[in-house]
């Protein structure tokens, strides 16, 4: 049961991660279309946003929780490792990262937002930074 619960939240994983790298990018095609006042663009935009928001990014995250919670259940001797906390404080950066990405996207949504396009390609990647930290901490487990 573990291995199928583990790939599952690895897939969850893959997913969640997918979102935080394209949401963040569409905010930078739609800023750019706000800034060149492309309104067909920018009603386009906003639906594909809300989409991935609520359709893949959400429910993806609430898998990696859930699943990840599983796997602490079934391994809690991981709870006492340096690696496995500094992973869980990534995860919750993540998320407060989802959510910020949820401010903006009713910012765009209300026509408020007033970030840079070069604002957003700075924003979007963070999470490439915690990527690679995690699945560092993950594989080699360094203390």
């Amino acid at each position: 049961m573990y291995l199928w619960i583990k790939a599952l939240h690895i897939v969850a994983v893959v997913t969640w991660f997918a979102a935080l790298f394209y949401l963040p990018r569409l905010y930078v095609y739609h800023a750019m279309a706000r800034d060149k006042g492309e309104q067909q663009a920018i009603d386009t935009f906003s639906v594909m946003e809300r989409k991935l928001y609520r359709g893949i990014m959400t429910p993806s995250m609430i898998a990696v929780i859930g699943l990840g919670s599983w796997l602490l259940y079934l391994m809690p001797h991981w709870l006492g490792m340096g690696w496995m906390h500094v992973k869980l404080l990534l995860v919750a950066l993540l998320v407060v990262y989802h959510h910020l990405c949820l401010v903006y996207l009713k910012q765009f949504a209300a026509g408020r937002c007033q970030r840079s396009h070069v604002f957003f390609r700075w924003f979007n990647e963070l999470p490439v930074i915690a990527l690679l930290v995690i699945v560092i901490l993950v594989v080699l487990k360094p203390f």
